[in-house]
């Protein structure tokens, strides 16, 4: 009798990878996937754990599935939750048949147990095989893990240390995809290759992003750390058609940074972005900040809302700082009250909302390039998939294919093309302050 399973994918891109990796195992298994997860015999939950409100949705997420399985169906737990809180979760999470941390198996077993990397033989997730994307685009991991100590950050606490990949996997997995676009995406992608720097080269990222563009239309890649953003990759990037930067600054203030264990300053990061603008005009720039951080004083904030106006993003994301067990910060004197922490993101919101638009706005009457995702939605270089703004298109538009567009309007983080039947809703899903940009 033919076996179904369930899989639900929760936080960053880099999961998404990772739940891909399940699929093709059980796929290979003989188990068919389905949709309806009452139908299912095993139900799958890939949950993320780098801050309370994803640990939050995670448990609600298995809970949720958990009262519409089958009889006799099984659900299993994986991801970073179980990793992190593996016989933790056991223990309070009843609902859950199997926590499997990474690279453990997942069976139609029967057993409710935590399992761990201590008791049962790994695979190896990074490098498993996976199915073709249903989507002209792809995320390809191509590390696992991070080498560095920043004070917010839990995850090298249980995705380890980094392990980069060989490049001819990632590249047999890229053909594989047949995809017009892929997405690179690591912890700390522009680190890629110094944990093997033997076998890989030294800046072996450049060598890498060069490989994978002559195999796709699209090469794009997200979470680069502001250090290691050299010439000689900002040249690479942008010579793949794709002069799209997503820069892990997380803040400006010096002396703040250093609080958080990174790299930098607002004049350093303001420099870099103005020399990229010069090589490439039509470059398109993200980041991401936290709020709220111990020991953030009014005068690190206001830095910081004087950056974000003088920078001028395409998109950026506020969050929260979420305290985490096992991190620098846990410890950290100087906590900013929660309330003070809200009026601040609000204030960087509602100016990164203006200036998003603004860029937006400017594109009207502008002819780009669009790789056409599904019937009536598209992206130029511009806008990441699942993360930034579309281009709402003619239905007519042929699915993965590159089309060239007028822009007739802008609305919020959306474009409308001319001829293109405009959903209201999607402007919605696609606010930039509600957007996530999970593990960076």
């Amino acid at each position: 009798m033919t076996q179904r399973f369930y899989l639900e994918s929760l936080g960053c891109p880099k999961n998404d990878v990772d739940s891909d990796k399940i699929i093709g195992t059980l796929l290979l298994d003989g188990l068919v996937q389905t949709d309806d997860a009452s139908q299912a015999d095993l139900v799958v939950v890939n949950t993320c754990a780098f801050i309370e409100d994803a640990r939050r949705e995670s448990i609600d997420t298995v809970l949720e599935l958990s009262s519409q399985k089958k009889i006799g169906a099984r659900v299993v737990v994986t991801g970073c939750m179980a990793e992190r809180y593996g016989s933790e979760l056991a223990e309070s999470l009843p609902e859950a048949d199997h926590i499997a941390g990474f690279g453990v198996p997942i069976t139609l077993t029967k057993k409710s147990v935590a399992v761990t990397s201590q008791n049962v033989p790994l695979f190896d997730l990074l490098n498993l095989p996976r199915p073709k994307s249903r989507v002209p685009w792809a995320y390809v991991k191509i590390a696992e893990g991070c080498d560095r100590n920043c004070g917010f950050c839990a995850i090298p606490s249980f995705r380890g240390p980094q392990r980069s990949r060989d490049i001819e996997s990632i590249l047999t997995e890229v053909e594989q995809l047949e995809v017009k676009e892929i997405v690179l995406v690591a912890q700390d992608l522009a680190s890629y290759g110094k944990d093997r720097p033997t076998e890989l080269g030294a800046g072996s990222i450049v060598g890498l992003v060069n490989q994978v563009a002559s195999k796709v239309a699209r090469t794009r890649l997200l979470y680069l750390y502001p250090s290691d953003l050299s010439d000689e990759l900002v040249d690479a990037i942008c010579a793949t058609g794709v002069p799209y930067f997503d820069l892990s600054l997380q803040h400006v203030s010096k002396a703040h940074l250093r609080r958080m264990r990174r790299w930098g300053d607002g004049e350093r990061f303001l420099n870099r972005i103005t020399d990229i603008r010069k090589r490439e005009p039509d470059a398109a720039m993200r980041s991401n900040f936290i709020v709220g951080y111990p020991g953030e004083t009014e005068e690190d904030h206001d830095q910081l809302l004087n950056f974000v106006n003088q920078a001028q993003l395409d998109w950026c994301g506020f969050f929260a700082f979420s305290p985490e067990e096992g991190t620098h910060a846990i410890s950290l004197p100087d906590r900013v009250p929660e309330s003070l922490m809200n009026e601040r993101l609000a204030e960087l919101r509602e100016l990164q909302d203006s200036i998003t638009a603004r860029r937006r706005d400017d594109l009207i009457g502008e002819t780009i390039t669009v790789l056409v995702d599904e019937p009536g939605v598209g992206r130029s270089h511009r806008e990441a998939p699942e993360i930034d703004g579309v281009v709402h298109v003619s239905k007519t538009l042929a699915v993965a294919t590159f089309v060239e567009v007028e822009i007739a309007d802008a609305l919020g983080p959306d474009l409308v093309a001319t001829g293109a039947s405009h959903d209201a809703n999607h402007d919605e899903k696609h606010d930039a302050d509600e957007l996530v940009d999970d593990a960076r």
